[in-house]
C-alpha cells in the first residue's frame, strides 16, 4: 500500500510533463476551446481561496470543467480533436497559474490534491476520447439515450477512481495529532474508503452530474453554454463555504469548552483531546460513517464537563477508577451542562451515558467511556499501556463492549503499542 502512493505521484508527473510536451511540440488544438477551458479550470482553482477545513472538494468548478473538457467531444454539433494529452496539457496549465496567487498568500492545494487532480481527469479522457474520436461511441450507442448512460457509467468509474486515489493519499498523511505520548495512530484504507465513497453521494456526484452536462451543453450549443452551467454551482461552492465556516466555528466553541475542565485544573491537560482522537480512531474501525464520527468527536471533547459541578475535584481527574454510582452522577451532570450549551441532543446523550453498563449505551457511549478508561489508567501511571488493554479486557462482562476494547487494540498497535493477546 505505501508503494502505491509514489506510484500515483510519479504516475502524475509523468502525465503532466507528457502533457505539456505533446502540446508545446505538436501545438494549440483549438485554441479557443482550451483557453475557455483553461480559465473556467482557473476560476475554480482560484474560488478554492480561503478554503476551509472539512471541505471535500474545495474546488468543485474547475474539477467539473476539467471533467466536461476531458468528455467534450462536439462543439456547436461540429467534431472537436484536442485529444487525451491536451486535456491533461490544459489542466496542468490552469492549476500552475492558479496556484500563484495561493502561493503567494502562503496556502493552496498540496501536490497531492493536484496528483489526485490529474490522475482522475487523466483517467476520464483516456476512456473517452479515443473511444470518441474513432467513431465508436457513435456506432455503439449513437447520439441517444445510451450515450447518456455511457457517460453516466463512465463518470461513475472516474468518481471510484477518485475515491481510490482519496483514500490512498489521505492515508499517507493520516497520522492524527494529540496522542503522541501514546505513539501515533494511523488509519486504516479501509474506512477512509467508505468516507470517501459516502462522499460521492454528495459534493462528488454534483461535480460529476455539472460535468457531464457542461460537455452535453457546449457539444449542442458551443462555448456560449459554459457560463451558463457554471453559475449554478459557483453560487453553490459560495454557499457550501459558509455552511462549512459556521461548523468550524460551532467545533471551535466546543473545543473551548471542553478545556475548560483543564483550565479550571479538574482534569489532565490534553486528555480530552486524547480522548477525541482516539475515539475518532476506534470510530473509523467500527466502521461509523462521517456524522457519526463528528458526534463522537464533539462528545468525547465534552465527556469531561460534568466535572465542573463538583466540590471536590477527582483524584487527577480520571473518572475510571471511581465507583459506577459516581461515575454515572458525573455522567448526568455532564449531560446537563451540554444541553445547556445548545449543542446537538446526540451529543448530550453521549456525555450523560458513559458510565452505563455498555449494553444499555448507544455505541459512541461505549466507546467514549472504553477510551477514556485507557487514557485515566495510562494517564497518570496506574496502569501501563498494555496493563490498560488488560484490565479493559477483563470489563467486558459489564463494562465495556469487547468490540471496542479490541478495536481500540488494533489502534493502539498501529502507533506501536503491540497489546498482549486476549485471554
Amino acid at each position: 500500500m505505501t508503494g502505491a502512493v509514489p506510484a500515483v505521484r510519479g504516475g502524475a508527473v509523468v502525465l503532466a510533463l507528457g502533457g505539456l510536451a505533446h502540446t508545446l511540440w505538436h501545438g494549440v488544438h483549438e485554441p479557443g476551446h482550451a483557453l475557455a477551458f483553461g480559465v473556467l479550470i482557473t476560476v475554480g482553482e482560484l474560488a478554492r481561496w480561503g478554503a476551509l477545513p472539512g471541505e471535500r472538494e474545495p474546488a468543485p468548478l474547475g474539477a467539473a470543467g476539467a471533467l466536461a473538457y476531458a468528455l467534450l467531444g462536439r462543439s456547436g454539433g461540429q467534431p472537436t480533436t484536442h485529444g487525451v494529452l491536451q486535456v491533461i496539457a490544459v489542466l496542468v496549465a490552469a492549476q500552475l497559474v492558479a496556484a500563484v496567487p495561493h502561493v503567494a498568500r502562503g496556502s493552496g492545494p498540496t501536490a497531492d490534491q493536484l496528483a489526485r487532480r490529474i490522475v482522475t481527469v487523466s483517467f476520464a479522457a483516456v476512456c473517452f476520447q479515443p473511444l470518441y474520436n474513432s467513431g465508436r461511441t457513435a456506432d455503439w450507442f449513437g447520439d441517444g439515450p445510451f450515450f447518456a448512460l455511457f457517460l453516466l457509467v463512465l463518470l461513475g468509474l472516474t468518481a471510484l477512481c477518485d475515491a481510490v486515489l482519496g483514500a490512498l493519499l489521505l492515508r499517507s498523511g493520516a497520522l492524527p495529532h494529540g496522542v503522541r505520548s501514546r505513539g501515533d495512530t494511523s488509519i486504516p484504507y479501509g474506512p477512509l474508503l467508505r468516507d470517501e465513497l459516502r462522499a460521492l453521494l454528495g459534493i462528488g456526484s454534483a461535480v460529476c452530474a455539472t460535468g457531464a452536462v457542461m460537455a452535453l451543453g457546449v457539444a449542442v450549443a458551443g462555448l456560449w453554454a459554459l457560463p451558463v452551467l457554471c453559475v449554478p454551482l459557483l453560487l453553490a461552492q459560495v454557499s457550501f463555504r459558509r455552511f462549512v465556516a459556521v461548523r468550524t466555528t460551532y467545533r471551535q466553541t466546543i473545543a473551548s469548552l471542553a478545556r475548560s475542565t483543564e483550565i479550571a485544573g479538574y482534569t489532565p491537560h490534553g486528555h480530552a483531546r486524547r480522548v477525541a482522537v482516539l475515539c475518532t480512531a476506534v470510530g473509523r474501525e467500527l466502521g461509523l460513517s462521517g456524522a457519526e464520527l463528528t458526534v463522537l468527536e464533539y462528545a468525547a471533547l465534552m465527556h469531561d464537563i460534568g466535572q465542573l459541578s463538583l466540590v471536590d475535584p477527582v483524584p487527577d481527574g480520571a473518572t475510571a477508577p471511581l465507583p459506577a454510582a459516581e461515575q454515572r452522577r458525573i455522567a448526568l451532570l455532564g449531560g446537563a451542562v451540554v444541553r445547556q450549551t445548545g449543542v446537538d441532543s446526540e451529543i448530550a446523550v453521549v456525555v450523560e451515558r458513559q458510565a452505563d453498563p455498555y449494553r444499555e449505551q448507544p455505541l459512541p457511549a461505549r466507546i467514549v467511556r472504553a477510551v477514556n478508561a485507557y487514557d485515566d489508567l495510562c494517564g497518570e501511571g496506574l496502569s501501563s499501556p498494555l496493563g490498560a488493554l488488560e484490565r479493559l479486557r477483563l470489563g467486558t462482562a459489564h463494562d465495556y463492549q469487547p468490540e471496542v476494547v479490541e478495536s481500540l487494540a488494533k489502534v493502539l498497535a498501529r502507533g506501536g503499542l503491540t497489546p498482549v493477546p486476549p485471554g
